[in-house]
C-alpha cells in the first residue's frame, strides 16, 4: 500500500522538475536572444547612430561658423547700415533653415540605422504633405513670398517700413513672418502673404519739403533771399553738414492762401535723417522772421490792403506810435450776416 504513494509523489516532483527546467529554458532562451540583440547593437546599430549624432552637430556648429563669419565679414569691410542689415537677415534665415534640414536628415538616418522601415513612413509623409500643403495654402504662401523678400532685398532688419498698413521698424524677418514694432512699442507681425506693396523708408535717401508761410505783407523776392541764406548756412553747419547728399532747393513763391504765402524749401539728406534738419530749419526760421519784423502766415488774418488815393493824413497819430499794421482790421459793425 505505500508503493502506490511514493510513486505517485515521484511523479509530481518529476513534473515540477521538468515545468521548472522549460521555464528556465524559456526565459534562459529570451536573454540569450536579447543579450545576442544587444552585442548587434553594440557592434553594428550604435557606432552609426555616434557618426551620425557627431556629423549632425559638425555641420550645425560649420553652418554657426559660417553664418557668423558673413556677419564678421560684412562689418570689417565697412559695410553700410543697410548692407549690414540685410547680412544679418540672411545669415539667421540660412541658419533656421539649415538647423531644420540637418535635424530631419539626421532623423531620418537615425531611423534607418536601427533597422527602422522608412518606406511606410515616406509613402505617409508624401500623401500627407500632399494634404497639408491643400489645406496650408497660405502657409506656402507666406514662405514663398518671403523667400522673395529675401532674394530681393526689398527690405531688412532694422530698416523702418511700412507694409499692410502697418508702420515701423522691422524686427525680424523669417521665410513664414515678418515683426514689425510702430513708434508707440507696439509689436506687429505680419504674415508674408499679406504683404503685397512695401513702402522701405531706409532705400537710399529721404525727402523732406518744409512749406514756410508767410503774410502776404513781405515782400516774396527779400523772403525767399532769406530763406536760401538760412539754408546755405545749416548746410554749412557742421552738425548737419554730413546729413545733406544735395543743397536745399528754395522753389520761391508757389502758393497765396488767403493772407499768407507759401514758400517750399525742400531738402535731400540720408535716409532717416531728415528730422534733425526739418526741426533746426524751423527754429532757424522763427528767429530770422522775428529778427526782419516778418509776420507769419495765418490763415484766419484778412489784409486790408493800404489805398493811397484819397487816402487822409494820419494827423491824429502821436509820435512814436507804432507803425499802422495792414494787417490789422478795426471790428465789423451790425449784422454778421449783412442785414441791415
Amino acid at each position: 500500500m505505500e508503493m502506490p504513494k511514493f510513486s505517485g509523489c515521484a511523479a509530481f516532483c518529476f513534473a515540477m522538475q521538468q515545468s521548472l527546467s522549460g521555464e528556465s529554458r524559456f526565459w534562459s532562451k529570451i536573454l540569450n536572444e536579447w543579450f545576442g540583440d544587444s552585442q548587434e547593437f553594440v557592434h553594428t546599430k550604435l557606432p552609426k547612430l555616434v557618426i551620425i549624432a557627431i556629423i549632425a552637430f559638425a555641420l550645425s556648429r560649420l553652418l554657426h561658423l559660417i553664418t557668423f563669419h558673413m556677419t564678421r565679414v560684412a562689418e570689417q569691410a565697412g559695410a553700410g547700415t543697410a548692407r549690414l542689415a540685410e547680412v544679418r537677415t540672411m545669415a539667421g534665415v540660412i541658419r533656421a533653415t539649415g538647423l531644420t534640414i540637418i535635424g530631419l536628415i539626421a532623423g531620418f538616418m537615425s531611423l534607418d540605422a536601427i533597422g527602422f522601415n522608412l518606406a511606410p513612413l515616406l509613402a505617409s509623409a508624401g500623401i500627407a504633405g500632399i494634404a497639408i500643403g491643400l489645406a496650408a495654402q497660405t502657409i506656402v504662401k507666406d514662405m514663398f513670398n518671403g523667400f522673395l523678400i529675401l532674394v530681393e532685398g526689398q527690405f531688412s532688419v532694422g530698416d523702418t517700413v511700412r507694409l499692410a498698413g502697418v508702420s515701423g521698424v522691422v524686427e525680424a524677418l523669417t521665410l513664414r513672418r515678418t515683426t514689425v514694432r510702430d513708434a508707440d512699442g507696439t509689436l506687429y507681425v505680419i504674415p508674408n502673404s499679406q504683404i503685397t506693396t512695401v513702402a522701405n523708408l531706409n532705400a537710399g535717401f529721404s525727402i523732406a519739403t518744409v512749406n514756410v508761410s508767410v503774410d502776404i505783407s513781405a515782400d516774396p523776392d527779400e523772403v525767399t533771399k532769406l530763406l536760401a541764406r538760412i539754408a546755405a548756412e545749416l548746410r554749412a553747419d557742421a552738425e548737419f553738414g554730413g546729413v545733406f547728399l544735395a543743397d536745399p532747393q528754395i522753389l520761391g513763391l508757389d502758393a497765396v492762401k488767403g493772407s499768407q504765402t507759401i514758400f517750399p524749401v525742400v531738402f535731400k539728406t540720408r535716409a532717416q535723417q531728415q528730422y534733425g534738419v526739418v526741426r533746426e530749419f524751423h527754429r532757424r526760421v522763427k528767429l530770422a522772421l522775428e529778427e526782419n519784423h516778418l509776420l507769419p502766415g495765418d490763415p484766419y488774418r484778412v489784409f486790408q490792403p493800404r489805398s493811397d488815393a484819397g487816402a487822409a493824413p494820419h494827423s491824429h497819430e502821436e509820435p512814436g506810435a507804432p507803425a499802422h499794421d495792414p494787417t490789422a482790421v478795426p471790428p465789423q459793425e451790425g449784422s454778421l450776416f449783412g442785414a441791415e
